[in-house]
């Protein structure tokens, strides 16, 4: 493990592993999120009560075993927020990780620890886990370049289950021409044509704070510059806060059916804010859960139908910088995360690939503007990525 001043590795259940001696990827470095099992060791899932009721794992994950395949590295295993049910960063059992790049502000979650020990340089790049949101936030938060790829994409095999509908394995870079060299690795499949046609997503830049609208347009400049004038479009024809309350039932529903059983007979204590997730997913009943996944089909189905296979859409990826350490939890928890939450359940519910781009800072805290596409169009995103933003 590098040394770690930023408290982004887990201490009680650590594991480093060598990679293979040629590969695309030889002499790499990467972190693994507390989700990702490796033979032989526990893995936490962001919580030590979790971590003391489950034996060591008996195979490595498939995207750590890929990598390794590959000739990266494995460093450590990196703090995630608790059972991730959070965007914040903040982990009541193991400490808050770091934000390198604002050290007074919240590292984002729930992949906090991949993120920051990219951000600070201990790694190449890292592993992370999205279902609503647990890589772009941290990505964007810490100043990072990270994807969430096309649902189901890369197998989940030996990852610990949250939301199975909507998880997905992603990865930080510091640069967008290693988050594309990480892709080549991990996804199958070859590039198809690019894009060419730029939308910006009206009812997503709406909602974004003013400074955070500015700071992004000189990379929708960048992107109009390469795909010509902007069409723009609003995607929530009811709203982008039922759509958030589609996802988040939806969500709730499958998070208590993979722990809500452990969560009855281990009876774990957790810190503020992912407890009352946790309580109000238990009362999520059957016929609601059922109702929202039909819904939640419908707009799959409505996007699929809106979005071109050229089409390249363009959205903030938070609304806002990330919330200073200390902030009241009510803030973070409620307010923060539900304006937050309402621009990443788009992607979530469509199944769709987002990748985020850091584009500066405000107040010393960065920005991240966010390109989406048609499901399957991972690489194509992450070629566009490195060609349009290299220099960043």
């Amino acid at each position: 493990m590098p040394h770690d001043t930023l408290n982004a590795f887990c201490r009680d259940n650590n594991v480093s592993h060598r990679g293979a001696a040629q590969g695309p990827l030889q002499g790499l470095s990467f972190a693994a999120k507390d989700v990702f099992d490796v033979e032989g060791t526990r893995t936490g899932f962001g919580h030590p009560a979790w971590l003391e009721t489950h034996p060591p794992a008996t195979e490595t994950a498939f995207a750590v075993t890929r990598l390794l395949e590959a000739g990266a590295s494995l460093a450590g295993r990196t703090i995630s927020d608790e059972l991730c049910y959070s965007i914040a960063g903040e982990n009541p059992h193991y400490g808050t990780p770091t934000n390198p790049r604002a050290p007074d502000r919240l590292p984002g979650g729930s992949s906090s620890g991949s993120a920051a020990a990219t951000a600070g340089g201990l790694v190449d790049f890292a592993l992370g886990t999205d279902c609503g949101g647990s890589v772009r936030v941290p990505a964007s938060y810490c100043g990072l370049f990270g994807i969430r790829p096309t649902h189901g994409r890369i197998p989940l095999d030996g990852v610990s289950r949250f939301a199975p509908r909507f998880d997905t394995v992603g990865w930080f870079a510091r640069d967008a021409a290693m988050l594309q060299r990480v892709g080549q690795v991990l996804l199958d499949g070859a590039a198809g044509a690019g894009f060419d046609r730029m939308i910006v997503l009206d009812d997503a830049f709406a909602r974004a704070d003013e400074p955070v609208r500015a700071a992004l347009e000189p990379g929708l400049e960048l992107i109009e510059a390469q795909l010509g004038a902007p069409t723009h479009m609003s995607l929530a024809p009811d709203g982008l806060d039922d759509w958030l309350e589609t996802f988040r039932l939806t969500q709730a529903g499958e998070i208590w059916a993979s722990l809500g059983e452990w969560i009855t007979q281990a009876r774990p204590v957790f810190g503020k804010g992912v407890g009352e997730r946790f309580a109000a997913a238990s009362k999520v009943t059957p016929e609601a859960s059922t109702a929202a996944r039909i819904r939640a089909d419908a707009i799959a189905t409505e996007l699929d139908t809106r979005i071109g296979e050229s089409d390249l859409l363009c959205l903030p990826t938070s609304p806002c910088i990330a919330p200073l350490r200390g902030t009241a939890s009510d803030a973070v928890e409620i307010d923060y995360r539900r304006r937050t939450m309402a621009l990443l359940c788009i992607a979530g519910l469509g199944g769709l690939p987002q990748l985020t781009i850091p584009l500066g800072t405000i107040d010393g805290a960065p920005v991240g503007l966010s390109i989406m596409a048609r499901a399957g169009r991972d690489i194509e995103l992450l070629d566009f990525a490195a060609k349009v933003f290299a220099h960043i």
